[in-house]
């Protein structure tokens, strides 16, 4: 489970505001958000695959750092389906969008859908951001709003979402219309993000995984502690390993733009543009 909310095209200054929450196994080998010395990318890195779930476009050289607006961020799709050996890996859906220079439309329409495991894709620059998955949802541009999606269809209504859609337009964006400084509003989506409330029993999705389980991985921020405990062990530890903000600034008296990306590990590691 993984969760991502989208505020797009609501404040000039801050035409894009992207918060992720990144559940996954923790041992699964992974770099914290770094400049990749082997691609134009600045990101987290999943070292089993390659590829990363969210990330930019950005070169660093002895010139400084070059950005290009390209940001992309990706969710596998859980509906019971198991992924095969065969498939490749969702990651790089992320990375050949952020080295690419096609629009995000064209890069949504292009995409080989049955060569991947379930997935929902969120590709953009500074003019358009759209939204792809391999479950019957076509290529379509962001409305501007507030979009919040996990790991069911975009427009489903899970606890996790609706709660996070709440909290955020009572809780964050109206602190960032009301000063889009970052020191002034990101301390409380990182705080919405950690959210650990389950939904009660009769709002749980189904997606073919027990109840109880089902409730744990129904909050916002999983906690890996409570999935090793129902599962006695059996299962490695899972939950939210990554929290992320990413960020398209308009910097109208330089004529250019500025995307910042900002990821917290489970070690309370921070990384910094």
């Amino acid at each position: 489970m993984c969760i991502v909310a989208i505020a797009w095209q609501l404040f000039d200054d801050l035409p894009l505001v992207l918060l992720s929450n990144r559940d996954e196994f923790l041992e699964r080998p992974t770099t914290p958000v770094h400049q990749w010395d082997d691609a134009p990318i600045y990101a987290g890195r999943d070292n089993r695959s390659g590829g990363t779930w969210l990330g930019i476009h950005q070169n660093k050289d002895a010139n400084g750092i070059q950005q290009n607006g390209r940001w992309a961020a990706v969710l596998n799709f859980r509906d019971g389906v198991q992924a095969r050996e065969d498939e490749r890996s969702r990651g790089e859906l992320v990375t050949e969008f952020l080295r690419g220079t096609q629009s995000p439309m064209e890069f949504a329409r292009q995409i080989e859908l049955q060569e991947y495991a379930g997935f929902n894709l969120i590709v953009g620059d500074a003019q358009q951001a759209v939204a792809v998955n391999n479950r019957g949802h076509a290529p379509t541009p962001l409305y501007a709003g507030l979009h919040v999606l996990s790991n069911g269809q975009f427009e489903d209504k899970w606890f996790k979402t609706q709660r996070l859609r709440g909290r955020l337009r009572q809780e964050v964006l109206p602190l960032i219309a009301e000063d889009s400084h970052p020191d002034y509003w990101q301390a409380a989506a990182f705080n919405v993000m950690s959210d650990v409330t389950p939904a009660p029993v009769g709002q749980l999705p189904e997606t073919g995984v027990a109840t109880d389980i089902e409730q744990a991985l129904s909050s916002i921020y999983i906690e890996p502690d409570n999935i090793l405990a129902l599962t006695n062990g059996l299962m490695p530890s899972y939950g939210t390993r990554t929290q992320s903000i990413l960020t398209l600034h308009n910097k109208q008296d330089e004529s250019k733009i500025k995307v910042q990306l900002i990821s917290l590990e489970t070690d309370n590691l921070t990384s910094r543009v």
